[in-house]
């Protein structure tokens, strides 16, 4: 019987490994926090212990779990980096928690999931980034070029990511943003920080493709979820959003260049007490771009100031009103809002202000019905430099015209 040199066995072992790696036949393998010296005692800087553990797993091969247990652990910034040689996952059974300092945090982000393709992360704890000591830090509404404090949770360069069963508070800026990724599938969260927390938007995403979004519980000081640019093929569906500023398609035209956002459904969401509903915002005075294909529709409006708003004059800047920059040069066009039902905090249920230098073109409401809670006349419909259609029942009535760009309101009788 013939041998098996050295080499000969070495690709065989070799083969063998891939064969069951393919089926699935490797355990996966756990990898517990605490086994690298994490305390969860609230105390104890628990952040080199983790990424130890990080490590070794995203050196493994198969199926790799990191496990951080019942407790609360104390870290600074985190950044959890691939790529990594199997399917990661990380069980957040505890509590993370950040300090309350934002000047341990220099780069802006607390946990951070970058270059990885194949994550889970899940397991009902939570992260709390103690924001109240940042808020009154922040002063981002006043300048444009003003310092970004931490977001808790960030995935960059990712692919093939879920996030499930996940709890975050008090985040000091963001609660979780998405940028550059694919196929993220994001669902059973629950996000919170007061309705007076400033930039603790829920759920941002930008320059990003393919995520899906469902089954949420949110309520910020800001908007529940946003879309900047570059993000494309997003659905959003079965969000509870209040308190905050609704669910938002931008700001966009900040920047110079920014990428186009199109294909956008927003659909069976709730939104509660919020300063806005279903929300387009665009910079006066941007650069070029496009954003196009939305679909917001099934809706319930609860007391929402806002509910169905297009605001192409927006700046929040200070110096706005002294120095009014140019119309804003994002053009706004296939917009569908369909089947959107409740009440209206405000008069104004249907607020569509566009450009005056790219009207929005091919706007549709469709099956509206928008009550206004408060004292006095009914609701009513605003419109500028918009053409559309309308259908089925639009209550407040419709206050687009066909291609008429003139500034025009219709009010309910």
């Amino acid at each position: 019987m013939a041998s098996i040199s050295s080499a000969g066995l070495l690709r065989l072992s070799s083969v063998l490994l891939i064969i069951k790696l393919t089926a699935g036949l490797v355990p996966e393998a756990k990898l517990n926090v605490k086994s690298f010296g994490a305390v969860g005692d609230g105390k104890t800087d628990s952040t080199q212990a983790i990424l130890r553990a990080w490590d070794q797993a995203c050196n493994g091969f198969g199926k790799q779990r990191v496990i951080v247990p019942e407790g609360v652990y104390l870290t600074g910034p985190m950044a959890f980096r691939g790529p990594c040689n199997g399917f990661m996952s990380m069980q957040i059974r505890g509590e993370l928690r950040a300090y309350g300092d934002v000047g341990k945090y220099p780069n802006a982000k607390w946990v951070s999931y970058e270059d990885l393709n194949g994550l889970l992360v899940t397991g009902g704890g939570r992260f709390n980034a103690q924001g109240s000591q940042a808020w009154t830090q922040n002063d981002c509404s006043m300048k444009k070029n003003c310092v970004l404090l931490t977001t808790s949770i960030k995935f960059d360069h990712c692919t093939n990511a879920t996030i499930r069963r996940i709890n975050s508070i008090d985040s000091k800026f963001f609660h979780m943003a998405i940028d550059q990724s694919t196929d993220i599938t994001v669902h059973h969260l629950n996000i919170t920080a007061p309705g007076t927390s400033p930039n603790t938007d829920g759920i941002h995403i930008g320059r990003s493709t393919n995520v899906n979004i469902s089954n949420a519980i949110i309520g910020t000081g800001d908007d529940c979820i946003s879309l900047g640019p570059g993000s494309s093929h997003i659905i959003i569906s079965k969000v509870q959003c209040g308190p905050g500023h609704g669910i938002s398609v931008g700001s966009l035209g900040r920047y110079m260049n920014e990428q186009n956002v199109w294909d956008v459904k927003v659909q069976n969401c709730t939104l509660t007490g919020t300063t806005n509903g279903v929300r387009i915002k665009t910079w006066k005075g941007s650069s070029p771009s496009e954003a196009s294909q939305f679909i917001f529709q099934n809706i319930e409006m609860r007391e929402v100031q806002n509910p169905i708003i297009i605001d192409q004059d927006y700046c929040s800047y200070d110096d706005c009103a002294n120095n009014p920059p140019a119309p804003s040069k994002v053009k706004l066009s296939e917009i569908q809002f369909m089947n959107i039902k409740g009440t209206s905090a405000s008069k104004v249920a249907i607020n569509l202000i566009c450009s005056s230098a790219v009207p929005c073109e091919g706007i549709q409401l469709s099956d509206i019905s928008l009550k206004y809670t408060g004292p006095g006349k009914p609701t009513m419909a605003n419109c500028s430099y918009v053409s559309g259609t309308a259908s089925g029942l639009v209550s407040p009535p419709s206050c687009i015209k066909g291609a008429d760009v003139s500034l025009f309101t219709t009010q309910m009788l």
